[in-house]
């Protein structure tokens, strides 16, 4: 499976059902065949603006199946925009 293409069905999947990817950090394959990925997406990105805070991303451990489709996801964290990430 192209990697290019599990990217591609995973940012579809979240602008249709979640929120617009800002950055998948990570992509690995599964004893199963499957893949899985660590995405990131800006949350509430108008409700931030608007009272001036720092944006706040999500953090989502995504699972995909060997046909690339989406079998589940799960936030993991949530931090402000600007706050160094040391973990990965």
């Amino acid at each position: 499976m192209e990697i290019k293409k599990i990217m591609k069905n995973t940012s579809d999947f979240f602008d249709e059902h979640v929120a617009p990817v800002h950055k998948i950090t990570a992509v690995e394959q599964t004893e199963n065949e499957g893949w899985k990925l660590v995405v990131e997406v800006i949350e509430e990105k108008e409700y931030m603006k608007r009272y001036a805070k720092d944006e706040m991303v999500g953090v989502y451990d995504v699972y995909l199946n060997k046909d690339a489709e989406i079998i589940s996801f799960v936030r993991r964290e949530i931090r402000y925009r600007s706050a160094v990430n040391i973990e990965q």
